[in-house]
């Protein structure tokens, strides 16, 4: 079994590490084969699991390359996640952060922990030695056994920028800004006019992209910001026609549960391009394959169970599950459930029968 996710973000990495179980549960590999588990002590699965990682969020910031939804999903299949904050390493300090602050350096409110520091460090030495962003991602993933292939969407720099009013009282003049200070600093608080990913026009997927959604038996869209983390792997030129061309279903995972995001302000970004905070509205934001979409299924959240029936009416293979991931087990069960839909849009072209 071959899955393919396109993934961004804290609630990407939720995702992929319910995936990873799940897959561990449905397709372990035999006891006597001698295959080790993840670093964080899943065991091994025989599936082959892909992760396409947004890049959109990425910056340059004190002089090295952040790249936050990457770092997220590798510290989190790695077991070294601080869980509570939600980003970041366990553990963390931040004595390097206060002495940048105490020289005038980077953003005073964007702190830098020393440990994830050490990795924005051995990054962007790497990638001023020559090697590409796909090249240091790949090197990165050496350190740990994540049982899980990260590739970024694109080796081009695409950081986002935030189209604002520069009357607004916080714009100070500015028309733009960077989406990691619009977000962080601001809580998206500005209201946003759009957003703009630089070099749009020229990135190409990174190596592997392309074939690991064309090789997949599933395809999976995490319950990501529609916008800016799937919306800017969506719009890489060669992704959205990679994924018309698979033959592997195409599933997503509502990030709206009842008319509010689950985590963070993916409902400022929803506004901003015209969409609805609604579970439907997001399926259709996206829209079916075979009306020139990406999607073949849409899974929604029980509360929104009531959306289904339209939803399959637009073309959709759509079904309600439990989405709220509170825990591996619950998250587990989101990425079962999404497999259950991908299985049986491959076997019958629709939702299970009472998954409604």
């Amino acid at each position: 079994m071959k899955i393919t996710v396109l993934a961004g973000g804290v609630g990407g990495a939720r995702f992929v590490r319910g995936v990873r179980e799940e897959c561990a549960r449905r397709w372990p590999v035999a006891s006597d084969a001698g295959a080790e588990p993840a670093a964080d002590g899943t065991p091994a699965t025989a599936a082959e699991i892909t992760v396409v990682v947004n890049t959109g969020d990425d910056l340059w910031l004190s002089g090295v390359r952040l790249v936050p939804d990457f770092d997220s999903l590798l510290y989190a299949l790695a077991g070294v996640n601080d869980a509570e904050r939600g980003w970041g390493r366990a553990g963390e300090t931040e004595r390097a952060a206060a002495e940048l602050r105490e020289w005038g350096v980077g953003w005073p409110w964007f702190t830098l922990g020393d440990l994830d520091l050490g990795t924005h460090l051995a990054r962007t030495s790497w990638l001023r030695d020559g090697l590409a962003p796909s090249d240091v991602a790949e090197r990165l993933q050496r350190r740990w056994r994540l049982g899980v292939r990260l590739i970024p969407a694109t080796d081009t720099e695409v950081d986002t920028h935030v189209r604002i009013d520069p009357a607004h009282p916080d714009a100070a003049g500015r028309d733009e800004l960077h989406f990691q200070e619009w977000w962080t600093r601001y809580r998206a608080a500005i209201p946003a006019l759009g957003f703009d990913q630089r070099n749009l026009a020229g990135a190409r997927p990174a190596p592997g992209v392309e074939a690991a959604i064309a090789d997949a038996d599933v395809v999976l869209l995490a319950p990501s910001n529609p916008v800016v983390s799937i919306g800017t792997i969506l719009a890489i030129p060669g992704i959205r026609e990679a994924l018309a061309a698979t033959s592997a279903p195409v599933v997503g995972v509502s990030p709206i549960i009842g008319g509010r995001v689950v985590r963070g302000m993916a409902d400022a970004c929803l506004s901003a391009i015209g969409v609805e905070t609604d579970a439907a509205a997001v399926a259709r934001h996206y829209g079916p394959r075979a009306a020139s979409g990406v999607l073949d299924g849409w899974l929604v959240d029980e509360t929104d169970a009531a959306a289904v029936p339209d939803l399959v009416g637009d073309g959709f293979a759509a079904a309600s599950a439990p989405l709220w991931m509170r825990d591996l087990d619950t998250s587990a069960a989101l990425a079962g459930a999404a497999l259950d839909l991908a299985a049986c849009i491959a076997a019958t072209g629709t939702a299970p029968a009472g998954r409604d």
